[in-house]
């Protein structure tokens, strides 16, 4: 029995995530992509119209997971806010053993988005929903007494944004575990 179409399609997408990330938009041919799904050209056109409609489906998969995760433990009240803003810095010091080096949003961003509106408005939004999550944890620190009242949290949550945006850069260009836990930690005394 056949797999059902839509199936076959989130899987194809996934593992095209997993090349975009890898490589990056431009240099992930689409025999790169067929090798990475499994799929013949043709059945890549068909499904997906071409490499940039691929890509923007590969690009929301990976905002709607990582995001989801990050606005999860964000908004996690059983655990102190300190200790939510560090996960988070955790996993760009140390990202899962499968994940290819780096961010693909950062990448997107830099590769794509100063030059194609649609990626550029997707990023802005999901870049949005990022800083409101990080926005109302921080507020919830600083009532909590766990940051230092005063402090402006728009301002903490676009630091640690570009942070974790860095570290992702760093880790691309090959900066080790040690090195990018420094960098955690030297944010986490900066909040």
């Amino acid at each position: 029995m056949a797999r059902p179409r839509k199936f076959e399609e989130e899987r194809a997408v996934e593992a095209a995530m997993r090349a975009f990330w890898a490589d990056g938009y431009e240099a992930t041919s689409t025999q790169a992509l067929c090798e990475a799904t499994g799929l013949g050209r043709s059945s890549i056109y068909n499904t997906f119209r071409s490499k940039h409609d691929l890509f923007k489906k590969a690009l929301t998969r990976y905002m709607d997971v990582k995001t989801a995760n990050i606005i999860e433990v964000l908004a996690d009240g059983s655990r102190p806010v300190r200790e939510r803003l560090r996960t988070v810095l955790g996993w760009a010091a140390e990202p899962g053993a499968d994940d290819p080096a780096g961010c693909l949003v950062v990448n997107a961003m830099v590769e794509l988005a100063p030059r194609d509106a649609v990626t550029a408005e997707r990023l802005g939004k999901d870049q949005a929903r990022r800083l409101d999550a990080l926005v109302a944890a921080i507020e919830e620190g600083v009532r909590a007494g766990e940051i230092e009242p005063g402090r402006d949290a728009r301002a903490l949550a676009h630091y640690v944004i570009s942070t974790v945006s860095g570290m992702r850069v760093a880790a691309r260009g090959g900066a080790d575990r040690r090195t990018l836990t420094s960098i955690a930690d030297t944010a986490m005394q900066a909040i």
